[in-house]
């Protein structure tokens, strides 16, 4: 049977290690074990972080991407656990959002896609979003408006440039991502970056740029003279 850790030594403990040496001096198993809490009879909460990383190769961006549905499936991990494990990276998938708004002057499609990546590039779904920048291209506000994607949803144009008109916005980018990590436009993005085009030129909208996003890489429209 495995030793619980409020039988190690003092040092050993991840929350004793963590105010003594702070929170960089913590692997990410051991922060991970501090919000698993507590483990089985079998195995220390550390052993069941250690397992976690396992699934996803060591990769925190993978872990991101686990609904909390996922994480059940190991052993020793329940609702509890998992609903606490994906708050608290959702949590820093926000703070991560916030970070990045900070620099929010678009100069070129990489500005538009690290802002895009923070907000839907670690979803297992089809969403798209949408920046509605100022005439110094700073983001004025950043939505996501649809689940479900290009290919899955019909995306409504007139609220994209209704919601543009509302926050003020001479000027919209938007994105969708490809969970598959393809980045090759389909005829339907084609068609919505053409429809799209037209009618915000009607409204005196610049439309900038449609980025397709994947395995934190991206395709620009605009980037391919597409626009």
């Amino acid at each position: 049977m495995q030793k619980p850790i409020k039988e190690w030594s003092l040092e050993e403990r991840p929350r004793e290690k963590m105010m003594t040496r702070g929170t960089g001096a913590l692997t990410n198993a051991e922060l991970l074990a501090i919000l698993i809490s507590k483990g089985t009879k079998a195995k220390s909460a550390l052993d069941l972080a250690r397992d976690l990383l396992k699934i996803v190769g060591d990769d925190l961006n993978a872990l991101g991407k686990l609904s909390h549905k996922s994480m059940r499936q190991l052993k020793g991990i329940g609702p509890t656990k998992a609903i606490t494990l994906t708050a608290a990276l959702e949590l820093g998938r926000r703070r991560q959002q916030y970070t990045v708004l900070e620099k929010s002057k678009i100069g070129g499609s990489q500005d538009a896609f690290d802002i895009f990546n923070a907000l839907i590039g670690d979803h297992d779904h089809e969403a798209l979003a949408i920046l509605y920048l100022n005439t110094a291209n700073k983001v004025k506000h950043t939505e996501v408006l649809s689940h479900g994607g290009l290919s899955a949803t019909v995306v409504d144009i007139r609220l994209i440039l209704k919601n543009a008109l509302l926050h003020a916005a001479p000027k919209i980018i938007i994105a969708h991502n490809h969970p598959s990590g393809n980045l090759t436009p389909s005829q339907s993005d084609k068609d919505i970056t053409r429809k799209l085009q037209e009618a915000s030129k009607l409204l005196d909208i610049q439309f900038l740029d449609h980025l397709i996003i994947g395995h934190n890489a991206y395709f620009s429209f605009a980037d391919k003279d597409m626009l």
